[in-house]
Parts: C-alpha cells; sequence; structure tokens
C-alpha cells in the first residue's frame, strides 16, 4: 500500500491500517485522526504537521520518521519505536507513550502535557523547555537528561531516576519528590514553590537563586548544598540537614527552621524575619544576616557563630546558647 491509497481508502471512511507497511511514506499534513495504525511499519515516514489524535500506533515501527509539529492528542502510542525520530515541536497531550522507545529522537519543544510516561527511558536526552506539565513520568529513567526550563509542574515522578540530571530554571512548582536523590543536581533557579521534598536528598545540590517558597522540606538533607538568594520564604525545613549550607542573601522569612542542623551553614546577608529556629544547631554558622527582626531561636544552640553586627534584641531568645557559650534567657 503506498500513502495515496490510503488517503483514498480513509477518505471512503476506511479506519482500520493495522500492520500496513508504509516504510518512506509522504503523509505530511494528513488529516488521520482516530486511525488505527497498530503494528503498522511507518520508517523513515514523513508525516511531518500530520493530525494523528487519538489514533492507534501501539507496536508501529517509526525508526527515522519526521513527526515534527504533528498532533497526536490521546492517541496510543504504547510500546512504539520512534528510534532517532524527529518529534520536534509536536503536540502530544494526554497521549499514552508508556514503554515506548525514544533513543535518539529530537525533542526539541514537545508538549507531553498530561501523557503517559510510565517507566520511559529518556537517558540522556535533551528535554529543554520541553512540557512534562500534568505528565506521568514514574518510574521514568532521566538520569543525565537536560532538562533545562522544562515545564513539570504538577508531573507524577515516583520512582523516577534523577541521576545527573540538569533541571535548570525549571518549573517544577507542586511537584512531590518525597525521598527522592538529587545530590549533586543543579536545580539553580529552578521553581519549586509548594513542592514536596520531605526526606529528600539534595547534598551539594545547586539551588542558587531558585524560588522554593511554602515548600516542604522537613527531614531533607542539604549539606553543603548551594541556595544562595534562594527565596525560602515560609519554607517547613524542620529537623532539615543545611551544615556547611551556602545560604548567603537567602530569604528565609517565616521559615519554619525548628530543629534543624545549620551548623557552619553560611547565612550571610540573609534574611531571618520571623522565621524559627527552636531547638536548631547553629554551630559556627555565620550569622552576620540582613535581619533577624522576630526570628525564635528559643532552646537553639549558636556556639561559636560569627554574629557580627547582629542586633539580638530584636530575636526571641529564651533558653538560647549565644555563640560565647551564654545561655540567654531572654534579651
Amino acid at each position: 500500500m503506498d500513502a495515496q491509497q490510503l488517503l483514498d481508502l480513509y477518505a471512503a471512511g476506511e479506519r482500520n491500517f493495522a500492520g500496513v507497511n508504509l516504510m518512506g511514506a509522504n503523509l505530511e499534513r494528513a488529516q488521520l485522526q482516530d486511525i488505527n495504525l497498530q503494528g503498522a511499519s511507518l520508517g523513515a515516514a514523513n508525516l511531518r504537521r500530520a493530525n494523528l489524535s487519538q489514533a492507534d500506533l501501539s507496536g508501529a515501527f517509526l525508526f527515522r520518521a519526521d513527526l515534527s509539529m504533528a498532533k497526536l492528542v490521546s492517541a496510543n502510542l504504547e510500546g512504539i519505536d520512534l528510534t532517532k525520530a524527529n518529534l520536534g515541536s509536536a503536540y502530544l497531550a494526554k497521549t499514552n507513550l508508556r514503554n515506548a522507545k525514544l533513543s535518539g529522537a529530537t525533542l526539541n519543544h514537545v508538549s507531553f502535557l498530561r501523557a503517559n510516561l510510565e517507566s520511559i527511558n529518556l537517558c540522556g536526552a535533551n528535554l529543554q523547555g520541553i512540557n512534562f506539565r500534568g505528565a506521568n513520568l514514574s518510574y521514568a529513567n532521566l538520569s543525565w537528561a537536560n532538562l533545562a526550563g522544562a515545564r513539570l509542574s504538577g508531573a507524577i515522578l515516583t520512582g523516577a531516576n534523577f541521576n545527573g540530571i540538569k533541571l535548570t530554571e525549571a518549573y517544577m512548582n507542586g511537584v512531590n519528590l518525597i525521598g527522592v536523590e538529587l545530590d549533586g543536581v543543579d536545580l539553580s533557579s529552578a521553581k519549586l514553590n509548594g513542592a514536596t521534598l520531605t526526606d529528600a536528598n539534595l547534598s551539594v545540590a545547586n539551588l542558587s537563586y531558585s524560588h522554593i517558597r511554602t515548600a516542604h522540606l522537613e527531614r531533607v538533607n542539604l549539606q553543603a548544598a548551594n541556595l544562595e538568594g534562594s527565596d525560602l520564604m515560609s519554607a517547613e525545613l524542620s529537623e532539615a540537614n543545611l551544615a556547611k549550607a551556602n545560604l548567603q542573601a537567602s530569604n528565609l522569612q517565616k521559615a519554619d527552621l525548628t530543629g534543624a542542623n545549620l551548623n557552619k551553614a553560611d547565612l550571610a546577608q540573609a534574611d531571618l524575619s520571623q522565621a524559627s529556629f527552636q531547638n536548631a544547631y547553629l554551630w559556627g554558622a555565620n550569622l552576620a544576616v540582613s535581619s533577624i527582626d522576630g526570628a525564635n531561636f528559643t532552646g537553639a544552640n549558636l556556639r561559636g557563630a560569627k554574629e557580627q553586627g547582629v542586633q539580638w534584641q530584636r530575636a526571641i531568645l529564651e533558653q538560647t546558647t549565644l555563640p560565647n557559650g551564654k545561655v540567654a534567657g531572654g534579651l
């Protein structure tokens, strides 16, 4: 069967083309909504700007096919082979790509809005600026992928592999990353407002100038992480490990750091207004902060902390061990 025969039969009402051989066929701009191409051979086919919405391409072979700017809304692509295919600027909203093969595929500016990408392998893929909003990426392999500027807000990331991933300027507001391994990951300038990172490992991660307002970071490991200039206003950081972390010029207004470990952390020029450091450890920390107004240090241990210019009278000090080792009952 050639491309024209398929188009003629489709125009006559036929929709079932399962298993058809259309290797190298030219179907550019074809309108093929609801077509059944299950198991079809479409290697090197030209499907540029084609409309394949609600199509069934499960198990199909599209090696090196051109699907740039194609529309595949709510299509079934489960088990499809898209190895080295061109999907640049394609629209795959609500598409099922479970167990799809995308090795070497071009994915620039693809929209996977609310798509099912469960267990997909995107190891080392260039996913800059990609739209994964609301997508199911559970157990996906994203190791060494470049997701700079990617949109991941509302995405399901349970069990995903983030080893070596790049998330600079990524949009991750509200994502659930409980217990994930993100040690050493680049999240600079990322948007993580309202995200849940409870018990996550972000040691030595780069979160400089990131937006993490109202995020849940209870018991998170941020040891030696770079949080310079980050916005952590009203973040939940109780029992977090921030030892040796760089928090210079960060915004910690109203943040909860109850029981947190900030030993030798650098808080120079940070804003601690109305933050809670109750029972926190700040041994040897740099507390040359920009503001400490209303910060609560009840039961905190600040032994050996650098306090140049700190106006302790503006903070709450009850049973607080001061930098000089004395215990303040309230100043």
